[in-house]
């Protein structure tokens, strides 16, 4: 049986996408780099549940995240990928079609790489100031 699986090894920023390591595991054998077989894809289930697809599509559509999203992006949310990939679990379940299976497999990379284009907003301190001890300026005119 084949599960296709993302997994991520390191999460931190410094670390380029091609570091990341996403690979696919069988019964029984070790972790295999790169993507399943489709002739044998009898075994392989989504990466997530076709009901969280669902559920992430209708928190998607609802007001609070639209209201939510538009506020911080300015732009409405794209709730679309969510439902291509809710078809496209549905699909595998009933007709096991490999367009399915590599169309998930494809969405769920895409996600890795869109969470790990976003860099940190504040720079990471190495060492504290050189004058933390002293009095912050607000105490020194008491």
């Amino acid at each position: 049986m084949c599960r296709c699986l993302l997994v991520i090894l390191s999460v931190d920023h410094e670390v380029p996408l091609s570091s990341f390591f996403i690979g696919w595991r069988t019964e029984g054998r070790a972790w295999r780099p790169g993507r399943p077989d489709m002739a044998d894809s009898s075994g392989w289930q989504p990466p997530r549940p076709c009901e969280a697809y669902r559920a992430e599509w209708k928190l998607c559509r609802s007001a609070r995240h639209f209201l939510h999203h538009y506020y911080v992006h300015g732009e409405r949310p794209a709730c679309e990928q969510w439902r291509r990939d809710l078809a496209s679990c549905r699909d595998w379940e009933e007709r096991r079609s490999a367009e399915a299976q590599q169309s998930l497999c494809e969405s769920e990379r895409a996600r890795v790489q869109a969470a790990r284009k976003h860099i940190l907003v504040w720079a990471p301190r190495q060492s504290p100031p050189p004058d933390w001890h002293l009095p912050l300026p607000q105490e020194k005119d008491e």
